[in-house]
């Protein structure tokens, strides 16, 4: 018996340390896909107004995020099925109605995330940003272009992922926020934004990044109820991964705000690393800003046509030009049309009620015998998604009636 188990254990020894890649290549991928563009503005405006006190907004959605994510990434490594697959079991059509949802949202986004990679190299070395917007996307399709294009976007949306964290604790530290009263306000804050939490889960988990590392997971093969432990670990490093950026960002923002400095307006980001750093922090907002768009557009594209490859063989044997596709079609709009304000509001009101939608309907799959088999969901996830489903399908549903009127204007 001895050599039997001699043998098996050296079969299983390299599987672990083979999964923890591809683990923290589906968290970074989550984590970079919702650290773009509007993120940076978003975590600056909300901390500019809120100042202290976002403390708490991040925290309550750090808890909600982590929430929405371990449900979702759990049923889709449960189900071995990608989440419009998994809709469409639930009622027929479901998923061609969520596909079409995040495949507009993510094409929509991605105009305004290749619009900040040319901003991030219009700061760097001051091109225009039209042209950095082409560099962007030229790197972008040659990531895909590689014959290990999985691998290829793991390792660079890691690289990009650390080099923004690093970068953004050196502008926090240059700027020297009031530490102790962040770590009080987060707790006990002076007012609660609700519209504040709602936008930052939908940011961080709303649309086509709910499903960025749990259809990552399914592509390299991590499924299965025995993969469950490994799925709910990077489920939550990527929502942690974010949560630091972010929290860094809060710092920084928080230090130029408690000195009575001025932020511009126009572009609150680039303002914040110039008031922290001068020169030397604006061209470091260059290298976020690039870092944070240029990875928002992988993540975006990757997980957008991870949503119709399925309907068909062709598009399935053929998903890495619908990819490279995406990517073009999202530089020339925003190349000839510049960015579609109207557009923008309105899937990103849309965008709102994605999430609820998606992951409602994992949840009730997740007691269905023909999608889970006899996997058990557990009750506290189920009830905490579920509060997930109701606050964001009631503010989505308000943002979305809220912005419509502009539409028209």
């Amino acid at each position: 018996m001895e050599p039997i188990k001699q043998s098996k254990k050296q079969q299983l020894s390299p599987v672990p340390k083979l999964n923890w890649t591809l683990m923290m290549g589906a968290a970074f991928l989550m984590a970079t896909s919702a650290i773009g563009p509007g993120f940076l503005t978003q975590t600056t405006v909300f901390t500019q107004t809120l100042a202290a006190s976002f403390g708490f907004v991040i925290l309550v959605s750090i808890i909600l995020d982590i929430f929405a994510q371990t449900n979702v990434w759990r049923i889709i490594a449960v189900s071995e099925k990608r989440g419009q697959d998994i809709a469409n079991m639930v009622l027929p059509g479901l998923g061609y109605v969520i596909a079409g949802l995040i495949v507009m949202g993510g094409l929509a986004f991605n105009v305004g995330n290749i619009a900040g990679a040319g901003l991030g190299l219009n700061a760097l070395f001051g091109i225009a940003p039209e042209y950095g917007a082409i560099v962007s996307a030229i790197i972008a399709v040659a990531i895909f272009l590689i014959k290990e294009a999985g691998k290829a976007m793991d390792r660079f949306t890691q690289y990009a992922g650390f080099v923004m964290i690093g970068l953004m604790f050196f502008v926090a530290f240059k700027t020297a926020p009031p530490v102790g009263e962040a770590v009080v306000k987060t707790v006990m804050p002076d007012t609660i934004d609700i519209v504040a939490i709602v936008t930052l889960v939908g940011g961080t988990v709303g649309g086509y990044i709910t499903f960025a590392g749990g259809h990552r997971l399914l592509d390299a093969g991590i499924k299965g109820v025995d993969a469950l432990p490994q799925v709910t670990k990077s489920s939550v490093v990527g929502i942690l991964i974010t949560s630091v950026m972010r929290i860094a960002l809060f710092l920084a923002v928080l230090g130029v705000v408690s000195q009575g400095l001025q932020i511009d307006a126009s572009n609150p980001p680039a303002s914040v690393f110039q008031l922290a750093a001068g020169n030397i922090g604006y061209k470091i907002f260059g290298v976020v800003m690039w870092s944070a768009a240029i990875t928002s557009v992988i993540g975006a594209a990757y997980t957008s046509v991870s949503f119709i490859r399925t309907f068909s063989k062709r598009l399935e044997q053929h998903h890495k030009w619908v990819i490279i596709s995406f990517i073009i079609v999202s530089t020339l709009c925003f190349v000839v049309i510049g960015k579609p304000v109207k557009v923008l509001l309105l899937v990103g009101a849309i965008n709102g009620l994605i999430l609820p939608i998606a992951l409602g309907t994992l949840l009730v799959a997740a007691y269905r015998k023909d999608i889970v088999g006899d996997y058990k969901h557990p009750l506290w996830l189920t009830i905490s998604g579920s509060l997930v489903v109701i606050v964001m399908a009631l503010m989505g549903g308000y943002t979305l009636i809220d912005q419509l009127p502009l539409l028209f204007k």
